[in-house]
Formats: structure tokens, sequence, C-alpha cells
């Protein structure tokens, strides 16, 4: 009896532990009901307007820096260098001495020349008094005239040959590393130093043909690079090859730029853009305002419901080009329409939105 007594209390008691636990559980579902049911606060957004902008229209290409005039300065004949008139990076001017070499043979040469030459012109003059007098026979003057001759192109040649021992630079620009040495033995053909004219400068590069219809001698260029990410290039287009590669199926073109301050650098990698002579009005949006997935790009354009209240919509848009932080919307947005600028991943079509103004305050529904 008493065991049966005991197992109704236990019974009893569980029955209002769990009731009481149900009764709880009840009572929060209950309030997480009621606090779903109640309409979500407005999200506090940033908005920019859709405008409308005149942009040049323009053909994107990549290529490659190249300077007008640029080589390896290096000698054409051997020697042993005397002096170095110049220092790394130094800008030089066309006719500025670089190195001289060693020329005493030469020297030595031209004075030897210079004495035979004198010598035959004298020679030459004694015989030409002489042939009006029919002193002499008139071969007799030929060969004189030709040994006279032969002895002042002796003298040129040894002059152009010392000539050849001093080496100077063969235009304007600005000198890379030295690459020689003082007393140092250079055979024919060595590399003394790199020149490059700087200012202008060529960008050279490639388009399909198809856009050749689109580009002519003239038009204007915008280049960028990466060493210079925050900079604009400005340029012409200065000639268009008269052949399409057969392989590639592409035409050569060459623009000009303005490099005054020396940013561009021969061999640089170049972001080109080739403009047209015509200006299309786009609808415009700062970049961060679509959202660029792989399902199509969208924008959350602010509007007003049916009871006053500002609300967002989702908006698939098509997009062009992308020009200075703003992107062109070909299709899917008007010019003036209202759009969310920042924060698109946390917002949802049909949401309530309030605007916060340029003082970071919240602006009135």
């Amino acid at each position: 009896m008493r065991t049966a007594s005991r197992f109704v209390i236990v019974i009893i008691f569980l029955g209002v532990v769990l009731g009481g636990i149900f009764g709880y559980k009840f009572m929060q579902f209950g309030q997480m009901k009621e606090m779903l049911s109640q309409p979500q606060p407005p999200a506090i957004i940033s908005v920019t307007e859709a405008t409308t902008e005149n942009w040049q229209p323009a053909i994107k290409a990549v290529g490659s820096v190249e300077a007008i005039n640029g080589i390896e300065v290096a000698n054409e004949v051997p020697g042993v260098i005397e002096s170095i008139s110049f220092e790394s990076g130094d800008t030089v001017k066309q006719g500025d001495v670089l190195v001289r070499l060693d020329a005493a043979i030469d020297e030595a040469a031209l004075r030897t020349r210079r004495a035979e030459a004198q010598l035959a012109q004298q020679e030459f003059k004694r015989i030409s008094d002489l042939l009006p007098r029919r002193a002499v026979s008139q071969s007799q003057y030929d060969e004189a005239k030709a040994n006279y001759d032969a002895a002042r192109a002796r003298v040129n040649e040894a002059e152009a040959q010392l000539n050849k021992k001093v080496i100077k630079a063969p235009f304007d620009g600005k000198l890379g590393i030295r690459m020689v040495d003082q007393g140092q033995y250079i055979g024919t053909g060595t590399p003394i130093v790199e020149i490059n004219m700087l200012h202008p400068i060529y960008v050279d590069y490639t388009l399909s043909e198809k856009y050749l219809p689109d580009v002519d001698q003239g038009y204007p260029v915008s280049v960028t690079v990466a060493a210079v990410p925050d900079r604009t290039f400005e340029g012409d287009v200065s000639a268009i090859n008269t052949s399409v590669n057969p392989e590639t199926r592409t035409v050569r073109i060459r623009a000009i730029l303005n490099n005054e301050d020396n940013l561009l650098r021969p061999g640089m990698f170049a972001t080109v853009q080739t403009g047209q002579p015509r200006d299309n009005e786009v609808v415009t949006l700062p970049r961060e305002a679509i959202s660029y997935n792989t399902y199509g790009n969208f924008v959350f354009v602010v509007e007003e419901n049916d009871e006053g209240q500002l609300v967002v919509s989702r908006r698939s848009v098509t997009t062009g080009e992308v020009r200075e932080g703003r992107a062109s919307v070909t299709s899917g947005l008007e010019s003036g329409e209202t759009v969310v600028a920042k924060g698109l991943l946390r917002l949802r079509a049909g949401q309530r939105v309030e605007i916060q103004d340029e003082s970071g305050q919240e602006a009135s529904e």
C-alpha cells in the first residue's frame, strides 16, 4: 500500500514539473510569435541617384610603352676606355661626349697622313705651275693630281677612324646604368649604356580588325599603367599599320603621349582606351551601388508603397563600361531614380527603409 502511495505521489510530482515546463515553453513561444508578428523597424540606408552623363565611346585594349628612340650605345672600334664623361641616370643632349677611347695610335696615324697629304699637295702645285710651260707632260700632271686626291682621302679616313674613338649621345635622352669601367678594354659592339628618349613617348597596342573603321589618326587615347594607378596619360593615335596580322587578325596601332615628368618608361604594360569623335548619353551609378553576381546584376530602388512608406525593390540591370568608379547602366534603370548606395547584402525586396542624410542623421520617411 505504501509503495502504491509513493508511486502516485511521484507521478503527481512529475506531472506538476513537466506541466510547469510545458507551460513556460508555451508562454515563450507565444511571446516569440507576438514579436515576429510585429513589423520590423526600417533599415537605415544611404542613397544615390542615377544620373545622365555624356561619355565618349572608347575601345579598350592593352599594349606596351615604347621609346621614340631607344638603343644601347656601343662602340664601332675596339679600344681601351680612357675617360667616361657621364653618370648613370644622366640626362644628355645629342652630341654630348659619353666615352673616349685611347687614341694615341690613331692620332699618330693622322699626323702621318696629313704630312703625306701636304707633300702630295706641294708636288701637285709644282707640276701645275710647270704644265702651262709644257715643262711636264699631261700624264705627270694627272698622276700628281691623283696622288694628292688619294692623300686627302687617307687624311679623311684617319680623321673618321679617330672620331670613332669618341662615343657621343646619338640623340637627346635619359641614360640608364653604365655597363663599362674606365681602363676597360672593349671589343667592337660592346654595350656601354642604354639611352632612351622619354618625352614624348609611344604606346603600341593591337585591335581586332573589326575595329578598323572606328579608329583613325588623331583619335584621342587614354592610357593607364600599374606604376602610376591614379594617373591617366592623354595622347593621340599617330599611326595605324597598313596590314592586318593574318594569324591573329589584329592590326597594330601606335599612339604618342606627353611624358614631360618621365613617369612612363619603355616596356611598361599599358591599358589603352581609344576614344571616338562623338559623345553618348548614358545612365550611370557609383559602382558600389550595383550588386554583381553570376545570376545577373541588380540594384535596390527606393520607392513609396501604398501607405506612403519608403521601401526597396530589387531591380535587375544590365551594365556596361566602368569609368572612374561609375558604371554605365544600359537597361533596367532610368535617370533620376533613387537607389541604395551601399550595404545591398543586408536588404531584401519590400523592406522598409529610412534614408540617412549626409550628416549621418536619419531623415524622415
